[in-house]
């Protein structure tokens, strides 16, 4: 078991198309690993154990019988419990849909039960996937696998703490404002949110949609590429959904990296920046020196802006997508005796404390009398953001930053300050205000033993030559082969 639970996506759906291993085989190390170690870290809501050994056989039945097999067939993944599975469970981690069945497929789990793929769980959120830490769960907090005292990141915490846990090879996170790269980076994975409009957001739930982007968590660099082969692409369904060819990222994955242009920005090497952080992003500098690329020093002049503009648009669109809990079309009910007192019971006792703040916050922004000062202010600015990374694009291929301003912080230590949890964010919001893609990969430890990130951006739809430069820097280093303990 051991042996397999370390493996790569890759190397697991070569050995089982290749019938060195059989689907029901992998699935059940994978399940029994999760047994074992989710009542420490709790990283799933739920295992779907019969669900998951139903579709490995169904695997296994294809690969004898030699019919056409997908890219990922019988190879396990973990799901965000914001997305939805037919027929299973999803709860988004909030009350208000505790006991909610989806009633059809998300268009990426569509592209993942075409590629072969298991479901093997539904994993634990921040509730509507509104936090950085995990922590604001309707459930139970998730515990990093390196140290159970501090938090695996959030809000896609439960997809970060399974595949560090070795319980799934794989899992599908969510990125609103650095929802995959902050975990990630927090639990020593490879994290990746796609250019806005490269992955179809239908039947995810939306918390703000002109920024939520669905993406894949995982150990390597080239398991991320291959689990984005499978769910990019257009969705007619999803109106922001964007029709532009997609490569094969595996097929450019191991091109050389000499002469690649890569900004630093100057405005993310700040003052308030962890020690550790520092020294590994230093170091990170070096290896690609080493490998031929060249560093420029750039400026994003309106980063000091991001986070307030951030939250003032997605908590504006927070405020929007989530009037359809009402109590009445479905989800959590409260009982009362008029329609107004039942708006106000079921939206009351179903939403957490952090949604409900959003939600208000939202509001207020998009009330009238403050809409323009607030909302419309916000939005200009995220123009200006934009243009920002437009024009460092014109100098540079990539641009490399810390994931996080600190590796992960103790359970507990940020969750009366809301203002400093959302400072966690601080270097992965502008990617998603701008809509270019970003990725978080391993880059060394601090001190205490905590994983930390680092964090590339790439030109709108060039996924390719990140994985490029992230799968240089991986076959150069020795993070991505530690695992904790646990």
């Amino acid at each position: 078991m051991n042996e397999i639970i370390k493996m790569s996506a890759t190397t697991l759906a070569e050995k089982i198309k290749n019938k060195e291993l059989s689907s029901v085989e992998v699935t059940k190390a994978f399940i029994k690993r999760a047994k074992e170690t989710d009542p420490k870290i709790k990283a799933y809501i739920s295992i779907t154990e019969e669900y998951a050994i139903n579709q490995a056989e169904e695997s296994d039945k294809k690969i004898a019988s030699g019919a056409e097999t997908g890219e990922l067939e019988g190879v396990p993944i973990a799901i965000k419990d914001n997305i939805l599975i037919e027929n299973i469970k999803m709860t988004a981690s909030s009350k208000i849909l505790e006991n909610y069945t989806a009633p059809y497929d998300a268009t990426v789990i569509e592209k993942l039960k075409k590629a072969g793929a298991v479901f093997i769980g539904k994993t634990n959120l921040d509730e509507f996937a509104m936090g950085s830490s995990t922590e604001n769960s309707a459930f139970f907090t998730t515990k990093n696998p390196w140290n159970t005292e501090h938090i695996p990141g959030g809000s896609s915490g439960g997809s970060a703490s399974a595949v560090s846990a070795m319980t799934a090879p794989l899992a599908l996170g969510t990125d609103t404002g650095g929802s995959i790269r902050q975990p990630a980076s927090c639990c020593g994975i490879v994290g990746l949110k796609p250019t806005y409009g490269r992955v179809s957001r239908f039947g995810a739930v939306a918390f703000a949609s002109s920024l939520d982007q669905i993406g894949p968590m995982s150990k390597t660099v080239e398991d991320s590429a291959l689990l984005l082969n499978v769910i990019a692409g257009f969705d007619k369904k999803d109106s922001t959904s964007i029709n532009v060819p997609v490569p094969d990222y595996l097929e450019t994955i191991k091109q050389d990296i000499k002469g690649l242009k890569i900004g630093l920005p100057k405005e993310y090497f700040i003052d308030g920046l962890d020690s550790d952080v520092k020294k590994s992003i230093e170091k990170a500098i070096e290896i690609y020196k080493k490998a031929g690329a060249e560093f420029v020093e750039i400026s994003l002049p309106h980063t000091d802006y991001a986070v307030a503009v951030y939250y003032i648009i997605c908590c504006s669109e927070a405020s929007a997508n989530l009037a359809r809990y009402d109590g009445v079309r479905y989800g959590f009910r409260a009982e009362c005796d008029n329609l107004l007192d039942e708006y106000q019971k079921s939206r009351g006792q179903g939403f957490g404390p952090e949604v409900k703040r959003r939600i208000m916050l939202g509001t207020y922004a998009l009330s009238a009398g403050y809409y323009d000062a607030y909302y419309g202010k916000a939005q200009k600015v995220r123009t200006l953001i934009k243009q920002d990374f437009e024009n460092a694009f014109k100098k540079v291929d990539l641009i490399l930053t810390p994931s996080a301003p600190t590796p992960a912080f103790k359970i507990g230590e940020k969750s009366s300050d809301p203002l400093q949890m959302y400072l966690s964010d601080i270097f992965t919001i502008s990617c998603n205000l701008a809509a270019v893609p970003g990725m978080s990969i391993p880059c060394g430890f601090s001190e205490k033993g905590i994983p930390i990130g680092m964090q590339l951006l790439a030109r709108n739809f060039d996924e390719q030559t990140m994985f490029k430069a992230a799968y240089s820097y991986q076959q150069a280093t020795e993070w991505h082969k530690q695992f904790p303990n646990i």
